[in-house]
């Protein structure tokens, strides 16, 4: 791939956003009604391809199980509110009418009460006793304390997310997590990320992992790019760590690991690219919490707000949009592609000839930069 010289001593790669591509239709369409958006991961199927992101704002077990029940994956974060108080709702309303000003060191406050194991096996026994199905995600610094607990619980899928992940973290100061014999050793699936590129992507599929979430920075309530400098455009993101999907099959002969968009989706275009350069489901978070029935009452932030040390994110305010049946699946009453966004997902589809996701990471894409209005 061609590079650019950024200066003398310095060349990269051109990196491409969502915004900076776009979907050409083909010379067939379809019925919407003729799509199928189904998505499978291990034993596990989903009506839509949709895993709602582990964040407070965004996933209480209430709004965890609605969302099972409308066909989708929810993700319950075993380091939040919920696994730290038995009645979290009075801090879900302060966290929502802080001022900017004092937001991020009164979170620093709330989540400096510890992670309760009793909390984790309860929340997660509510979630898998009303019949969906259940995954509770940990940081990779957290999973070797609480790993247990969580399984214990009878979890279905374990997700470890953080910032980035790598399958070779290297610590002076304490053993790290060894990844590869950690999924080898655990009876459930497991979904591990951030990544956003092929070496990267390649050395987590080669721990087993069952899925990879990819991008870091991107997010709607992160501040990574201007606090760290680090940040990968999503579109090139997701194709690179499909490429890799694919030598990964080609080198195991046939295991097929999934790929997961994580970040940088906030409208249904956006969603609908992800799938388009090579996605297999997409991580939702901003797009879930502007649900009425989400947790964060309008507003949207991730463990990175809340740092000790070193905050990477913010509190936002994105506002309400919906039921969170009327943001999955519409009927949508505004053209903002805030809501229906799977419906967006079927029109898009049918519109470019595609019955079946798989076939639609083929679809023909362009570089054409706009600026939203």
């Amino acid at each position: 791939m061609t590079e650019i010289e950024i200066g003398r001593g310095k060349r990269g790669r051109r990196a491409y956003s969502f915004d900076d591509i776009a979907i050409v239709p083909s010379r067939r369409t379809r019925d919407p009604q003729d799509v199928s958006v189904g998505w499978q991961i291990d034993a596990y199927h989903f009506e839509l391809p949709v895993v709602a992101a582990p964040m407070d704002s965004v996933m209480s077990p209430a709004s965890a199980i609605e969302l099972g029940k409308l066909g989708g994956l929810p993700v319950l974060d075993l380091e939040g509110l919920w696994t730290r108080y038995e009645s979290p709702e009075p801090l879900l309303r302060e966290i929502a009418q802080l001022d900017p000003a004092q937001a991020i060191s009164r979170m620093q406050e709330i989540y400096r009460a510890p992670i309760r194991p009793d909390l984790i096996t309860l929340r997660l026994n509510e979630i898998r006793e009303a019949g969906v199905t259940t995954a509770g995600a940990l940081s990779p610094q957290r999973t070797q304390e609480h790993w247990k607990t969580v399984v214990d619980a009878g979890v279905d899928l374990f997700v470890i997310r953080g910032t980035t992940v790598s399958a070779e973290h290297v610590s002076g100061r304490a053993e790290p997590l060894n990844l590869k014999r950690f999924i080898y050793e655990l009876d459930v699936p497991v979904i591990v990320g951030g990544v956003a590129t092929y070496t990267a992507a390649l050395h987590l599929m080669r721990t087993g992992a069952a899925g990879v979430l990819v991008g870091f920075g991107g997010g709607a309530a992160h501040t990574t790019r201007r606090a760290l400098g680090i940040h990968v455009p999503m579109a090139t993101a997701v194709a690179d760590v499909a490429a890799a999907r694919r030598d990964y099959m080609d080198e195991t002969g046939g295991r097929y690991v999934h790929v997961i968009a994580d970040g940088g989706m906030g409208l249904s275009g956006d969603i609908i690219k992800a799938f388009a350069c090579g996605a297999d489901a997409v991580m939702l978070g901003a797009s879930l919490a502007r649900s009425t029935d989400a947790p964060g009452g309008g507003f949207h932030w991730g463990s990175e707000a809340h740092h000790e040390a070193l905050p990477r994110g913010e509190r936002v305010e994105v506002g309400t949009a919906g039921t969170l049946e009327q943001i999955l699946t519409g009927p949508a009453q505004t053209a903002d592609g805030t809501t229906n966004l799977v419906g967006a997902l079927r029109r898009a589809m049918a519109t470019t000839g595609y019955s079946e996701l798989k076939e639609f990471q083929r679809v023909e894409t362009l570089v054409a930069p706009y600026q939203r209005s």
